[in-house]
């Protein structure tokens, strides 16, 4: 008898040993809105956690869900969540990641691809987020962005930028790039589309006023790009965008992250929490590595002729 009572405690121990190692995790994520730069971050995140032995299906429960570009559905999507009780919840793209911060304090919250989390009201310090929440952010070098431009199309002296203006993080990039245009000589042009299906409407409204397009990292532009592509096209007029991942698109430039990037940096963080780490004592991370992508193809289609010296800094050309 005293064997058996051994030898099933042993077998306890073991199983109480494994459960540590290898318990069961919950990872619940959502997206403002559907499109390659934020899909692309989301698989970073999930490949992170599986190369570390969290794996959907054996010991991760994965939900997912995209708030297809309506702030309602997603205040709805992050109630759903908090109430699924998971162990992190992430939230790719600021609309998504400010309603999962106002829906709980308790569970930890990580947040990608927002540009600005202290304009959000995420948190108020990079280095010591506090509370429940951390991230990473896809703040862009809008200066840089439009030397870009200048390099390119050096006869650009009125540029339209398209943007949400419900969307924090876009409000964050015009205002940045009303900063920093005027030192090139660059008057700037507002393009509002509240909604994807406006964004065709207010490309086509700034024809005739400006010179180029600048699409910063809005969720709803992003997300009807083609549209913006179109009118670029017609018109004669070069589209440039903040996400690399637009390239392939049809924007004739971007100097961007590889969102893919931004997700396995997110995905580190994720990890970190579930192996125990407080969200709040993870310090915002910015994106470490820059990428040029261009689109030859497209910048001939618009009229535009790339130098040879800005195609051979390039990380990646379409042609």
């Amino acid at each position: 008898m005293n064997a058996i009572r051994f030898a099933a405690a042993a077998l306890t121990a073991v199983c109480v040993t494994t459960g540590a190692l290898a318990a069961d995790k919950f990872v619940a994520i959502t997206q403002i809105v559907e499109h390659p730069a934020l899909d692309a971050a989301r698989k970073g995140v999930k490949d992170v956690l599986a190369e570390n032995g969290f794996v959907e299906g054996k010991n991760l429960k994965w939900a997912y869900q995209s708030a297809q570009g309506n702030v309602a559905t997603a205040a709805q999507i992050a109630k759903k969540f908090v109430g699924d009780a998971p162990d992190v919840i992430v939230a790719i793209a600021t609309p998504s990641a400010q309603t999962v911060v106002a829906s709980t304090k308790t569970i930890p919250v990580v947040f990608s691809a927002v540009t600005d989390p202290v304009a959000a009201k995420l948190v108020s310090n990079w280095e010591k987020p506090g509370k429940n929440v951390t991230g990473t952010s896809d703040m862009a070098p809008i200066d840089k962005h439009l030397a870009l431009i200048k390099r390119i199309t050096p006869n650009v002296k009125k540029l339209g930028v398209l943007f949400n203006p419900g969307e924090v993080n876009s409000v964050s990039s015009l205002d940045a790039v009303k900063k920093a245009a005027p030192a090139l000589g660059i008057e700037v042009f507002e393009g509002a589309a509240p909604k994807s299906s406006e964004v065709l409407a207010a490309a086509r409204a700034l024809v005739g006023k400006v010179d180029a397009f600048y699409v910063p990292t809005d969720n709803t532009v992003v997300s009807a790009f083609e549209a913006v592509v179109k009118v670029g096209i017609d018109a004669q007029l070069p589209v440039y965008a903040a996400d690399t991942d637009s390239v392939p698109r049809g924007a004739i430039a971007a100097l961007g992250f590889n969102y893919y990037e931004v997700g396995r940096q997110t995905g580190e963080m994720v990890l970190s929490i579930l192996k125990g780490t407080d969200a709040g004592s993870i310090p915002v991370s910015g994106v470490k590595n820059m990428d040029l992508f261009l689109n030859v193809k497209s910048a001939a289609k618009m009229g535009v002729t790339i130098p040879d010296a800005v195609i051979s800094e390039a990380t990646k050309v379409v042609r």
